[in-house]
């Protein structure tokens, strides 16, 4: 008993000397980050519809390299450590054509005003639609309903647009080998709300090199167009431009050197591609702050790094990847990735909440309680998928004291995928994803400017920077406070299981399998604890050990305790 005592004593004293060392990075991000910066920087790359290669894409690293040099990053020559802090704009020819819209509108005959255009609804064009004619052109538009391969028998589409009430995706190969000249379609999906927001159109991309155009449509202009047809012969006008060529991609990457274990870093991902503001405008905009704040830290002498920055600007996923990937001295020491996306709503306006999306934990594979998948979706998570890591309550525990401070609504998600965070994940390394959902507006062209909050941005800057600033200078005293933190935090989630699994075992459920979710649990957060071993840049003695062995036992302990009243 008194060697537990004495542990827990040096557990609190040592979650005394972290909390003022977290608390002082809460100070400097807060006083520092300036939200105007972030947003103004979101408003520029939001004007561009942006995939890799394209004008807009391409801009928009330009001036993320604007605000590095600005800052005080000088443009690497030879490698990444060559100064304090470098930058390098990484540049490979693509093995596909780019795209950019240009313009479009699309006009019933006989009326003044288009039917829809391009100033107005930017996702109307997809991703690799062909220019028409120059001067555009008319031509007949014959509904085809649900658009099924029977809409189509018996109807002459030669050299006239088909228009369905479904996905125009899956129109373009039958309406091409039929003759048609153009294709236009509707899908969106529910959780945008179309019959609320009905100028809202999904962002999507049709195949390149089809020899036929495609439009998207609005639930708006969709149902006025369906009432048209019904009534009689329609003819429209379309006029679409667009640009493909040849290209580069770009990524751009920023380094701040640990100054004693520089190979070993913290990584941050913000990708660039997709048109809308809030995705993926404000992570670029978030993250050139957070790069902007670092440097302002470093030249005051206000933080001294002793692991790594890093900041990447890219295409979602592939970027990512490919850092981690191409470099496997480098990859080896990556030991937090972190992605940005979406992070920068005015929640009242798109009916979202802040997320921070845990890497696979067992909720991911058993969600029950307060628990809840988005409506992104489960993904199929196995229990050989689970990561135990500390980076899961360590990260989130930050945001809730940001969430406190700010009277900011904070929330998490089980693991889903789909963002810059799977790289990480994938090979092997703690990878967290901050982002919104659900948002009536997600991937639809009301994802503008209006929708974002300067202050959110703020809100998930504060918490990325003031978290990897205390992981890249963690000592002896972060390492014990953490264990004390995931001790904490593990028992509370294991009462909360056993209250789930007796509720359980009396609604008829089996006795063995809610044993097991609480096993692993059980197992989940012992395995947890032990990666905090290696959190303190570097150790001098063995207390971290000692004090994770401390609060393994009590979590086994309890583990054990709830099992046996299990009945």
């Amino acid at each position: 008993m008194k060697r537990i005592i004495f542990f827990a004593l040096i557990l609190t004293s040592f979650s005394v000397f972290a909390q003022t060392q977290t608390a002082n990075y809460f100070n400097l991000t807060r006083a520092n980050f300036n939200e105007k910066n972030a947003y103004e920087t979101t408003a520029f790359v939001e004007k561009y519809f942006r995939i890799p290669g394209n004008t807009g894409f391409n801009a928009s690293i330009h001036h993320v390299e604007d605000i590095l040099k600005k800052a005080g990053y000088v443009e690497q020559k030879s490698n990444e450590f060559e100064a304090p802090m470098t930058y390098r704009i990484e540049k490979r020819p693509m093995n596909r054509n780019t795209w950019e819209p240009v313009n479009a509108s699309v006009t019933i005959v006989g009326e003044s005003l288009p039917l829809i255009a391009y100033q107005t609804n930017r996702n109307v064009i997809p991703i690799n639609c062909p220019s028409t004619p120059v001067g555009g052109i008319t031509a007949e538009v014959i509904f085809v309903g649900k658009g099924a391969a029977a809409d189509l028998e018996g109807k002459d589409l030669k050299g006239k647009i088909v228009f369905a009430d479904a996905a125009a995706g899956r129109l373009i190969s039958m309406a091409a080998k039929a003759g048609a000249i153009g294709v236009m379609g509707y899908s969106v999906p529910k959780y945008n709300q179309p019959e609320k927001h009905q100028t809202s159109i999904s962002f999507g991309s049709m195949p390149a090199n089809a020899g036929i155009w495609s439009l998207f449509l609005s639930y708006g202009v969709k149902e006025k167009l369906k009432a048209a047809c019904l009534k009689g012969k329609v003819e429209l006008k379309v006029n679409i431009e667009t640009k493909i060529y040849k290209a580069e991609e770009l990524t751009i990457v920023a380094n701040v050197k640990g100054s004693i274990k520089p190979d070993e870093r913290f990584v941050y991902s913000a990708h660039v591609q997709e048109p809308g503001a809030n995705d993926n405008a404000t992570g670029v905009g978030t993250l050139a702050e957070m790069a902007r704040v670092t440097a302002t830290l470093i030249k005051s002498g206000k933080l001294k790094p002793q692991r790594t920055l890093t900041f990447l600007w890219g295409d979602e996923i592939v970027s990512t990847r490919r850092y981690i990937i191409e470099d496997t001295t480098r990859a080896k020491g990556i030991l937090w990735g972190m992605s940005l996306d979406m992070v920068g709503e005015d929640t009242e306006k798109t009916g979202g909440t802040f997320l921070l999306e845990k890497m696979p934990d067992p909720s991911a594979i058993w969600t029950r309680g307060t628990d809840k998948h988005s409506e992104w979706g489960a993904g199929d998570v196995k229990e050989k998928d689970l990561f135990p890591h500390y980076y899961n309550d360590f990260i989130f525990d930050i945001c809730k004291a940001q969430g406190k401070f700010a009277n900011w609504v904070v929330n998490y998600n089980p693991f889903e995928g789909g963002s810059d965070h799977t790289p990480f994940l994938q090979n092997k390394i703690p990878g967290l994803l901050m982002w919104h959902f659900t948002d009536v507006f997600y991937h639809t062209d009301n994802d503008r400017i209006g929708a974002v909050s300067a202050t959110t941005m703020k809100n998930v800057g504060v918490c990325a920077l003031t978290a990897a600033y205390t992981l890249v200078t963690a000592d002896e005293n972060t390492a014990s406070a953490t264990v004390a933190q995931v001790k904490n935090d593990a028992l509370v989630r294991l009462k909360t299981e056993f209250e789930l699994s007796k509720k359980a075992i009396a609604d008829g459920k089996t006795v063995a399998d809610e044993k097991h979710i609480i096993e692993v649990w059980g197992k989940y957060y012992t395995d947890a604890l032990a990666t905090i071993g290696t959190m303190a840049v570097a150790p001098k003695t063995t207390r971290i050990g000692s004090t994770i062995k401390v609060a393994t036992l009590a979590i086994e302990k309890q583990t054990q305790a709830y099992l046996s009243e299990l009945k």
